[in-house]
């Protein structure tokens, strides 16, 4: 991740641990990601329910990054609205 956007020069991450945060967004938009697959997967194969977890949660790993990225964005969205960086 850059350290400064190139357009307004908004410092990301404004203090260490600054984007412990967004872990809550990833959590949130995770579940809604997986507990879909994971429905369709229970209702189309009949599995376990471990299995079905297990093989959600593979089916998942490739949005992973996405997801991070995308809740590190919603933080910083976040914090702008409650608490705005000054304008240099």
């Amino acid at each position: 991740m850059c350290e400064r956007c190139s357009i307004c020069d908004l410092k990301f991450e404004r203090e260490p641990g600054y984007f412990l945060g967004a872990m809550y967004f990833s959590f949130a938009l995770g579940v809604l990601v997986m507990a879909p697959i994971a429905v369709l997967l229970w209702y189309l194969t009949g599995w376990r329910i471990s299995k079905v977890l297990l093989w959600a949660v593979i089916l998942f790993l490739p949005f992973a990054p996405t997801i991070t990225l995308f809740a590190r964005v919603l933080w910083i969205y976040l914090d702008q609205t409650i608490d705005p960086e000054p304008l240099r």
